[in-house]
């Protein structure tokens, strides 16, 4: 096997794990979060909080070393517009992702509180939700971007 194909899966299943674990862990951490049951809050806030950990972490970080190695391989130009608008949208998505790993993870630890406690979810376990939901889409859509810009490779300017 040779270090093109390697990369290019490699590649190829970080993007899938990290779309497919973000998409995922969303919809079930902001359907439980609408259930209003602690118990269940509290255990999706968790486990998407260790899904973020063992899954999308490192999928960020294999992502632009696999890219920057199949860029080299290919002879790619750095400069080609598709490349450096889907680089532009992937930092963009950084930093939308960066707060909403901070978010669930405070929200997690809300949660798991109100349930050891008995108490209702505070206040800022709603706050941080409106929050995580609000920069969720951004970022969801700017992967999208990206998987198109990847395939289409547009000329999208000179």
């Amino acid at each position: 096997m040779n270090a093109y194909v390697v990369l290019k899966t490699l590649h190829i299943l970080s993007s899938t794990l990290l779309f497919g674990t973000g998409l995922g862990t969303a919809f079930f951490m902001w359907f439980t979060h609408r259930t209003g049951e602690v118990a269940a809050i509290a255990t999706a806030t968790r486990l998407t909080v260790r899904a973020d950990f063992l899954f999308t972490t490192p999928a960020v970080i294999a992502q632009p070393l696999t890219g920057y190695a199949l860029m080299r391989l290919m002879g790619l130009d750095l400069h080609a517009p598709w490349l450096q608008a889907a680089m532009l949208l992937y930092l963009f998505t950084g930093l939308c992702w960066l707060p909403v790993v901070w978010l669930q993870w405070r929200a997690a630890q809300l949660a798991a509180a109100a349930l050891r406690d008995g108490n209702a979810l505070p206040a800022a376990y709603f706050r941080y939700m409106r929050i995580w939901f609000a920069l969720g889409w951004p970022a969801f859509l700017s992967v999208i971007a990206i998987f198109w810009l990847m395939v289409a490779k547009p000329p999208l300017w000179h």
